[in-house]
């Protein structure tokens, strides 16, 4: 259970990078990724690991943990795209 469990974690990890290198207002690539493709390929990596903790887990906690992780990735790349900026500067 718990390599199920981790894997849709970084399912939801890499879904979310997705959405975050294709905005415009991203720090950590040079340019953004395209738009289209990066929103596409996000959307299918979240939905693997929606339905990979839905193995792992029962539907009630496997919706709630994949919700706070989302919430969490995303509130967190901004933040780690602000530290690569700034020891870059150093």
């Amino acid at each position: 259970m718990g390599g199920i469990l981790l894997l849709g974690l970084a399912l939801a990890l890499a879904g979310c990078a997705c959405f975050y290198l294709a905005s415009p207002h991203q720090g950590l690539l040079r340019a953004p990724w395209p738009a289209k493709p990066a929103r596409v390929g996000g959307g299918l990596l979240l939905a693997c690991s929606l339905a990979d903790l839905g193995l792992a887990l029962r539907v009630l906690p496997a919706v709630f943990l994949f919700c706070a992780g989302v919430m969490a990735f995303l509130m967190l790349l901004p933040y780690v795209s602000a530290l690569a900026v700034s020891l870059r500067i150093r």
